[in-house]
């Protein structure tokens, strides 16, 4: 998945109307789903809990469709890039360690690896206004120069490949 810088104010309105498109739709269409469910079923004990519970499973899974409907919809760009994003980050989280070993021993993709995890995190914190990690993210990305100078390796965040992790 190749980083690209987008733009950050239309992503935060894009984001926030479909964050509040989904709030509004999960509340309305759970509320109604279980005020028909209990207007059909009446429960004589009063309990109507298990109504509910499928009125907001139901609308969360009418919710998941639309939205992956939506998805290639040009209004949805950059919260689909961020969220693609998102989860190539965390998959290089969870083999961080592993990575950080191969680096030290020189392996060029594990650099390449942790190289495009700190820029992604760096485009990701920026559009989030997350900015107080990122002295950690600059020691961090110091300390990965200074090995690729030390193994003779020049660092492109562009060449690695989420194929690339099933070998760590």
């Amino acid at each position: 998945m190749e980083l690209v810088q987008i733009n950050k104010t239309r992503y935060r309105k894009h984001l926030n109307v479909v964050i509040v498109c989904c709030i509004i739709a999960l509340t309305s269409g759970s509320l109604g789903i279980a005020q028909t469910l209990i207007a059909v079923f009446p429960d004589p004990d009063g309990s109507h809990f298990h109504w509910n519970l499928l009125g907001v499973i139901v609308t969360a899974l009418i919710i998941g469709g639309i939205l992956g409907n939506i998805k290639q919809h040009p209004f949805m760009k950059e919260v689909v890039y961020v969220w693609d994003l998102k989860q190539v980050l965390n998959k290089l989280t969870r083999k961080m360690a592993t990575l950080k070993r191969a680096a030290q021993d020189g392996d060029i993709d594990a650099m390449n690896a942790i190289q495009y995890s700190y820029a992604g995190s760096r485009l990701l914190w920026q559009l989030d206004d997350n900015t107080l990690v990122m002295d950690e993210l600059s020691i961090a990305q110091a300390e990965l120069d200074a090995l690729a100078k030390h193994h003779n390796v020049t660092l492109d965040a562009s060449s690695f490949q989420i194929s690339h992790l099933k070998q760590y």
